[in-house]
């Protein structure tokens, strides 16, 4: 994928050499749905990042002026024009807008360079602040899907189950809010 820059970020695949980043802010996820992705050595940072430098559908959100990988985006395609979304930022940097900044311009290029009908997220109930990003983007609440999926197991080994919201937007909602934000002249 060609990097996407917006006003304070970059967006590009990742690379190798990007372990460390990912090593701080999957170490300790924030969100439930990462724990299968949770990592503690550096070395399983190192052959994460080198996996996802090779997927198109992973890619790094950076910092212009430090290129520092602060979080990720991904994507997953389904036929014949729909995307299953997601993001993951690393603790220190959440509340600076650096989400919503990412998640609308990795919006434009699936709606624009991959065609995207369709662009859909799944969220756990106690998830405010993503919840909170998608209504951000436009994306309408579709549904809650009562114990529908478990990322941890409870204390006695019994698999926890969340609550998962589902978000979505279209892209004639997409096209039709990016009109109407754009000033009048």
């Amino acid at each position: 994928m060609e990097s996407i820059i917006t006003d304070r970020l970059i967006l590009r695949n990742f690379m190798a050499s990007d372990a460390e980043y990912l090593l701080d802010y999957l170490s300790q996820p924030r969100a439930a749905c990462f724990e299968s992705e949770k990592i503690s050595t550096l070395e399983e940072a190192s052959n994460m990042a080198l996996a996802k430098s090779q997927d198109d559908a992973y890619i790094a959100i950076c910092l212009q002026d430090t290129h520092q990988v602060i979080g990720e985006l991904f994507y997953e395609y389904e036929e014949p024009d729909t995307y299953s979304i997601g993001w993951n930022l690393a603790a220190g940097h959440e509340g600076k807008g650096y989400a919503q900044e990412s998640a609308a311009a990795y919006f434009e290029f699936l709606f624009v360079n991959k065609a995207a009908r369709r662009i859909y997220a799944f969220v756990e109930e106690d998830n405010y602040r993503s919840q909170r990003l998608c209504e951000k983007l436009g994306m309408r609440q579709e549904g809650l899907f009562i114990e529908f999926i478990s990322f941890e197991n409870n204390a006695d080994g019994t698999p926890k189950y969340v609550n998962t919201m589902q978000y979505a937007i279209l892209k004639k909602e997409w096209e039709k809010m990016r009109l109407n934000s754009q000033p009048a002249s």
